[in-house]
């Protein structure tokens, strides 16, 4: 998910790892914005600077940062120096400005927000509603996107409560369920639709969205009437359930001529990425 928020009138464009569960905020957008400068070139050259400055110092700071691709003005998408909360924290202790208090306040405001949605999934909600309407999605997309969620919700909370760990597990496990309905794994999927850094969720057309459901569903039924439980018992359910999903694919293919996995996406255009540097 990306997004781009204001901070006295500076726009700072930010994207959400799911996988992390942190925000990544650009770091020349952060450094603008202490700044004042009005000038993004003018600021991109103070972060260089700034960051050989670091680097000679032996900063973690610059260590921890990351570069991910993000939309810039002209449309297109560059790899840009990105880092969490706690790293611009540190980088902002490097700059000297009247507004470095007020943004650490602002930073640490969006961090809480983060902790109220895990407290409140409601919050969570509603804000992906709203972002997935400013990008123009169909409120029938939208309904279709929230009822998968929600059946992936309660397919996760099932492995946590029976030995699957997050990260690296959960990982395995969507793949196999993704590649034995879809025949697909979950990055070839993302590369048919030409995604990177993207939600593949957040691209799929409601066929696709309905049979990743199914699968999810499927699987989460067989591992409790199995009562799965560890990495190996629920590596069998996935491919249950994702084979149950797979069978109605084909069915439906067979019946309609068409392909229910597509390489369409959301994409607003397709343009290889450049180097912000």
């Amino acid at each position: 998910m990306n997004e781009v928020i204001n901070f006295d009138d500076f726009a700072i464009r930010r994207v959400f790892d799911e996988e992390k569960q942190l925000w990544y905020f650009s770091v020349t957008d952060v450094i603008r914005a202490l700044l004042q400068q009005p000038e993004y070139q003018a600021a991109r050259n103070y972060w260089k600077v700034l960051k050989n400055r670091l680097k000679k110092d032996g900063s973690e700071s610059v260590t921890n940062c990351n570069r991910l691709k993000l939309e810039a003005d002209d449309g297109k998408k560059y790899l840009t120096d990105v880092a969490d909360i706690q790293t611009l924290l540190r980088i902002i202790q490097s700059v000297p400005s009247p507004k470095a208090e007020p943004i650490k306040l602002w930073l640490a405001k969006v961090g809480y927000e983060r902790i109220q949605e895990s407290v409140d999934p409601e919050l969570s909600v509603n804000r992906a509603r709203e972002n997935w309407q400013q990008h123009g999605r169909s409120e029938k997309w939208i309904q279709q996107r929230m009822m998968g969620q929600e059946t992936r919700n309660k397919l996760t909370d099932y492995w946590q409560d029976h030995g699957i760990s997050k990260g690296q597990e959960f990982a395995i496990l969507t793949n196999i369920i993704h590649k034995e309905w879809s025949e697909l794994t979950v990055q070839q999927h993302k590369n048919l639709k030409g995604l990177e850094t993207q939600n593949l969720r957040d691209h799929m057309n409601e066929a696709e969205l309905i049979f990743t459901a199914l699968a999810e569903l499927s699987t989460r039924q067989i591992a409790e009437t199995t009562k799965a439980t560890g990495l190996e018992e629920n590596k069998q359910a996935s491919k249950i359930g994702g084979g149950i999903a797979k069978q109605a694919r084909k069915e439906l293919e067979a019946k309609t001529g068409k392909s229910v996995i597509s390489g369409d996406s959301f994409l607003p255009n397709k343009q290889e990425p450049q180097d912000e540097e």
